[in-house]
């Protein structure tokens, strides 16, 4: 296999027009938080994306006994903890019986002294529907002025949806909606689970993909997913093996490419993850609410790449920091 390619920062960096539009995303994402309780009608505020948490669990990743030799510098003991959170990409918190089915499985690997290492939230689309810094940050504050300001704010939203039109045009697009649509009703630990954009490992640049083994895509189909979780994790075990791609060049493996997948270069298991039965954490804990898993709290060598990517880092920040203070003044009142 060739060489795969160097992290350079450059990948990261935005223009002066994106970060000025970024400053106007951060307002809304704190004015969004802070209406969140509302928006959704619960008693706390929520994240502004992937605000539904079905489930948090304990888990564990086992390091694969055959893993090439060049990584185990990264993987260097038998295993390590992990916190796991279940979710819905929705902004909002719906009470219906039935979710779109975006889901998001959030990964926060610790240390033997339970010291954070990183956080990976992977989701069940591989995809994302735009490469244009830009389009996206006008499109995400579109959404969230939605949310505050209702049908004032709907010509808006519309023009910025139909600007991303062009972008979902892809044959890699189209097949993994249609094999979502396929998927619509299955259980949601019978889903793959993507990193969309890149991370680092070390100097270089990796895709992340977790496959679950043995999970009846059936389970559960006539309770809401909090409940079929509930289940499911009082009789299963849960077992996923973690997969990485590298990124050898630019045209077949696109870093700032989020609308197609990789070619051309070959999955490698680099170990297993573990929930055993019993592991759900309590969801009545307000501490599991308050659970950051913003990947630039990781370790620098496993931190994203790319400018979407980057967005991130901040909007993290905003979200949690507004998040939290909200949190801990209700629960002070309460």
């Amino acid at each position: 296999m060739p060489e795969p390619l160097k992290y350079n920062k450059k990948f990261d960096e935005l223009t002066e027009e994106e970060k000025k539009l970024f400053e106007i995303n951060k307002k809304t994402i704190a004015d969004f938080v802070e209406q969140s309780s509302s928006i959704s009608d619960v008693d706390y505020a929520t994240r502004n994306a992937h605000a539904k948490t079905y489930a948090a669990a304990d888990g564990t990743f086992f390091t694969d006994k055959h893993i090439p030799e060049e990584l185990l510098p990264f993987f260097d003991v038998e295993k390590f903890d992990l916190t796991v959170r279940l979710s819905n990409a929705n902004l909002k918190i719906q009470n219906s019986e039935k979710d779109i089915p975006a889901y998001g499985f959030a990964v926060k690997i610790k240390d033997e002294k339970g010291g954070l290492i990183a956080n990976f939230p992977l989701v069940n689309f591989p995809l994302f529907p735009t490469n244009s810094v830009s389009h996206f940050l006008k499109l995400f504050t579109a959404v969230n002025r939605f949310y505050i300001k209702k049908w004032s704010s709907f010509f808006s939203l519309a023009t910025q949806m139909l600007k991303v039109i062009p972008s979902v045009c892809t044959l890699s697009f189209a097949r993994n909606i249609l094999k979502l649509l396929g998927k619509r009703n299955d259980f949601i630990l019978s889903f793959d689970y993507h990193s969309v954009g890149a991370y680092r490992l070390g100097d270089h640049m990796i895709k992340i993909k977790l496959v679950p083994k043995s999970v009846d895509k059936n389970f559960g189909k006539k309770l809401k997913m909090k409940e079929a979780l509930k289940h499911y994790f009082q009789d299963h075990d849960y077992n996923a093996d973690v997969l990485i791609q590298f990124c050898y060049n630019l045209k077949e493996q696109p870093i700032n490419k989020l609308n197609v997948e990789w070619k051309n270069s070959p999955y490698i298991k680099i170990g297993e993850v573990k929930i055993n039965k019993g592991q759900l954490l309590d969801p009545r804990d307000c501490t599991t609410e308050l659970l950051s898993f913003n990947p630039f709290e990781s370790k620098i060598f496993f931190q994203p790449v790319g400018k979407i990517q980057k967005l991130r880092d901040e909007a993290y920040k905003v979200s949690v920091q507004t998040r939290r203070k909200i949190n801990k003044l209700l629960h002070k009142h309460q």
